[in-house]
């Protein structure tokens, strides 16, 4: 996965259930846009996450400046 500061990510919920989580990538810290990335998410909080099969990015710059 690649990310660059900016993109937005989508983190499904893991259970029957669970919400799902929408954030703004605010620096990658991977190499060449790898993870772990700090993601400001819809409520404020901020965490370091290494995204695996239940996140989505997306680079689409029309959605970035909604």
């Amino acid at each position: 996965m690649h990310a660059a500061v900016g993109d937005r990510i989508l983190v499904h919920g893991r259970t029957v259930g669970a919400a799902e989580q929408r954030g703004e990538i605010v620096e990658v810290r991977g190499e060449n846009g790898g993870p772990p990335y700090l993601v400001r998410f819809a409520d404020g909080h901020e965490g370091l996450i290494f995204p695996g099969s239940d996140c989505e990015v997306s680079h689409d710059q029309q959605e970035n400046n909604a």
